[in-house]
């Protein structure tokens, strides 16, 4: 029993020792990674944003003054053109202002006309008056004592008289024009309002909203403290706006002339247009900032309030060096496993910027054509040798 169980223990060292034997040359084989070539490239990030279709120009018009809707030319629908008369508001007051007006103008005229009869009058007084003045003055220069010093005296004070006779003509002449130059304003004013009585387009567009009918009272939309009803809404289709909102996040990526891509799946329509405006600030509420893009829309198949799907390039850098993602670990620190000329690892602290689907630009850390691994890391440490299987790239990562 003593040798069976001397045997068994030398056998079983054996087994140990010839197993310890065929896993220490598993152990020094070299890994394969794959790794890739770090190039230059222009990077930018995509961002898809819904955006809704809005009239270019878009108004509610309303009546400067207070009437009945006498007509209305236009519906819903109908294209109509700047200066196109729409509708024709009834008010009777009016004429009977303008014709009281032109009452006063004529009777201003006459009274015109009084007033300079009135003041060629007194200038012919006053000259007969001032002569005869100065022909005593003159004789009682020339022979003292001849004239009464009382007669001329009289004539001195029918001469003031003259003048001053003059002076109230030429200020009743003057009042009199004032007079006419305040009823022509009135008249002038009251064409005005005449005017206001016939409702026109302010730009080319299309009727969107009929909101009354003939016989309608109308009251003065002059005050937006009144609920005053428009006539009709005009809209201007033939050019719209895109409207769209941007992220806080992406703001500073989003400029004017930069191009869209817009999609517009209920009219089965994609178009490439640029950004025409932003607002220039972020709105507390939403955290966004509303950007527009002008679309031409001539044969009027691209409805206001559509949606559309936007999608633009933010934050592009050119010709920086990219990594792939996947090659970034971002533990403690942000590194790549780097291989050197032996085909060794060595773990490389990087500084990162844009990040965009598949690849990230490496700011520091890394220069053009070093080799990064990628893929899993946990089974690789910095020193380790390694067996390189190069990936090419083409385009993105």
């Amino acid at each position: 029993m003593i040798v069976l169980a001397l045997a068994a223990v030398l056998l079983l060292a054996r087994y140990s020792l010839h197993g310890k034997d065929n896993t220490e040359p598993a152990a020094l084989k070299t890994s394969s990674v794959a790794v890739v070539k770090i190039v230059r490239q222009n990077l930018s990030k995509d961002l898809s944003v819904q955006a809704e279709l809005r009239p270019y120009q878009e108004i509610d018009l309303h009546s400067k003054v207070a009437g009945f809707l006498q007509q209305i030319d236009v519906d819903i629908g109908d294209s109509v053109k700047a200066g196109q008369l729409l509708a024709i508001i009834e008010v009777p007051e009016l004429k009977d202002d303008m014709l009281i007006a032109e009452a006063n103008e004529r009777r201003s005229q006459e009274d015109l006309k009084k007033a300079e009869a009135e003041l060629d009058r007194a200038d012919a007084a006053y000259e007969e008056t001032h002569q005869s003045y100065q022909r005593l003055a003159a004789t009682l220069v020339a022979q003292p004592g001849l004239i009464a010093q009382q007669d001329l005296d009289v004539a001195k004070a029918r001469d003031h008289a003259a003048s001053a006779q003059v002076a109230t003509a030429r200020a009743s002449l003057a009042g009199a024009k004032v007079h006419i130059q305040e009823v022509l304003a009135n008249i002038n004013k009251l064409r005005t309002m005449i005017k206001y009585t016939q409702i026109t387009a302010p730009f080319d567009g299309m009727i969107t909203k009929r909101y009354a009918d003939p016989g309608a009272l109308i009251q003065a939309g002059t005050s937006s403290s009144t609920q005053a009803m428009p006539l009709v809404r005009v809209s201007q289709i033939n050019r719209l706006r895109l409207v769209f909102p941007v992220s806080v996040s992406y703001v500073s990526g989003v400029k004017v002339g930069d191009t869209a891509h817009i999609l517009i799946e209920s009219a089965g329509k994609t178009l490439t247009g640029t950004i025409s405006r932003r607002t220039g600030k972020v709105e507390t509420s939403t955290r966004s900032m509303d950007v527009e893009v002008d679309l031409p829309n001539p044969d009027n198949t691209l409805v206001p309030g559509m949606y559309a799907t936007v999608g633009l390039q933010v934050g592009r850098r050119e010709n920086v060096l990219a990594a792939p993602i996947d090659a970034v670990s971002r533990r403690e620190k942000t590194t790549v496993f780097v291989l050197n000329h032996q085909n060794e690892l060595e773990e490389r602290e990087v500084k990162v910027g844009l990040e965009m689907s598949g690849k990230i630009e490496i700011l520091s850390g890394l220069k053009e054509n070093d080799l990064v691994v990628m893929g899993n890391r946990t089974q690789l440490k910095s020193g380790q040798k390694v067996e390189p299987k190069i990936i090419e790239v083409t385009g993105a990562y």
